[in-house]
């Protein structure tokens, strides 16, 4: 037995009832009738009809009597193949089950002409009681909750993602997970690369519910030109009586072009150096004390780090207004001719299409569906090259420059609010390091003045 229990903020449709659900349903109440067989009339049938009803005393005409010998088929539905949601972790099968649930209501409720201060604080429950279940799909027993989805549909119509494409990048196949990531908490990818899913703390959520109203109206002010986090969903998902917190953003690496280097910049030096266990990795993480010891340079023309530094000191008036420090500039660079060498490798290989070593993209565009859509399809893109519209972080090196790269960079972790525990941190570590040393606890002003004067000497 099945049994959606919804909260009251949730779209007026029967629980349980989604649009394939209502379909079938429909389809089963049409049956009957198109069981039925149909009649069929010769010419002087039909005119022997015509003459008894228009005859006041003459006899009905049984229509069996006018019958055609021969059978007519009858008309039988073929019922549609039930989408299976399989992970192998059940928070995501319920994960990729829920979006899809969400996404098919959603689109049964009207597009509201404005948000209402209400849809910040909104949310819809579905609970499925169901001891039948095939586990190898769903738990027997889970509930998935979503955070805002009014806001969070408006935020994702104005960061260019139709809430189709949204669907099949997070529930066509199961999300990805990062073993590499050394905190705890999942970090996942959408199949086709263009999702980034983030495992948060329920404070958290409370400090995201904090800034959501902000962050929309800045989103809207700055039309979504931004290199703060894209934030497309928040969701809980419970199973057995564990809660887990999900916040989707989109990726800021291409789906299409692998990074071959990455760095997590705060500005400042103090412990900020990738541990040994790190660096062996396949992709590490490299952080400030490497990033000015591999002498790293951004190659961008005088136009594309105006437009960068525009877009950060606003990003970054932004957070001070906000409160938020400890944020990170997470950077990527993509080495074409590295790419193109490991592509003729391959094909000289005879492999298929495989991922890349850091697993953040195949070599080719992916299948055109999802975010990345139909335009990779139609538009061949060649070594170097990406598509605007879907990587929407990355900017191309300037001619001249020493090596043809991409680079992809973006706002990472801000969802962390100067509080009193970071107060304390920050006393604590000036006491131990000196009160001018570089350390990352500091009040917002001070972080952001010291962020900016870093990011300004990144470029060459």
């Amino acid at each position: 037995m099945l049994l959606l229990v919804r909260a009251p903020q949730t779209a007026e449709s029967a629980p349980g009832r989604g649009p394939r659900a209502q379909l079938l349903g429909a389809q089963a109440d049409l049956c009957p009738l198109l069981h039925t067989q149909d009649q069929i009339l010769r010419p002087d049938q039909q005119e022997q009809r015509t003459r008894a009803m228009s005859s006041p005393g003459a006899p009905s005409i049984s229509f069996g009597a006018l019958k055609p010998k021969r059978k007519t088929k009858k008309k039988h539905f073929v019922q549609q193949k039930v989408e299976v949601f399989r992970a192998s972790d059940p928070v995501l099968s319920v994960l990729m089950w829920g979006v899809s649930h969400s996404i098919n209501d959603l689109s049964q409720v009207p597009v509201p002409v404005m948000l209402l201060p209400d849809d910040f604080k909104a949310s819809t429950k579905i609970k499925v009681i169901n001891h039948l279940f095939n586990k190898e799909n769903l738990p027997g027993q889970f509930k998935f909750k979503e955070y805002c989805p009014q806001v969070f549909r408006n935020l994702r119509e104005r960061f260019g993602i139709e809430d189709q494409d949204y669907q099949v990048s997070l529930a066509r196949s199961a999300p990805l997970k990062d073993e590499d990531r050394k905190s705890v908490g999942l970090m996942l990818t959408s199949y086709d690369h263009t999702l980034v899913i983030k495992e948060i703390s329920s404070e958290e959520v409370e400090e995201m519910h904090s800034i959501l109203s902000e962050y929309h109206q800045y989103i809207v002010t700055c039309h979504g030109s931004t290199l703060l986090p894209q934030f497309l969903a928040m969701y809980r998902v419970t199973v057995e009586s564990e809660d887990t917190y999900l916040l989707v953003m989109r990726n800021m690496f291409s789906h299409r072009l692998h990074t071959h280097r990455k760095y997590e910049l705060k500005g400042s030096v103090l412990s900020r150096e990738a541990s040994f266990k790190e660096k062996v990795k396949d992709f590490p993480g490299h952080k400030d004390a490497d990033f000015r010891k591999n002498v790293q340079k951004v190659h961008v023309s005088v136009e594309e780090k105006e437009k960068l530094m525009e877009k950060l000191n606003r990003d970054i008036e932004f957070l001070v207004r906000m409160r938020i420090m400890d944020y990170s500039l997470l950077l990527g660079i993509h080495d074409v001719e590295r790419a193109e060498r490991e592509e003729e490798d391959m094909d000289s290989s005879g492999d298929e299409e495989e991922e890349g070593e850091n697993g953040l993209g195949p070599l080719c565009s992916t299948s055109p569906e999802g975010i990345p859509g139909y335009m990779n399809s139609l538009k061949p893109l060649g070594p170097g090259e990406f598509d605007p519209y879907v990587d929407v972080y990355a900017i191309q090196s300037a001619e001249g420059a020493p090596r043809r790269e991409v680079y992809f960079m973006g706002l990472i972790d801000v969802l962390t609010q100067y509080d009193a525990k970071k107060k304390a941190a920050h006393a604590a570590r000036a006491v131990k390091q000196g009160a001018g040393a570089e350390i990352s606890t500091v009040h917002p002003e001070q972080y952001a003045k010291r962020f900016r004067d870093f990011f300004s000497k990144i470029f060459a």
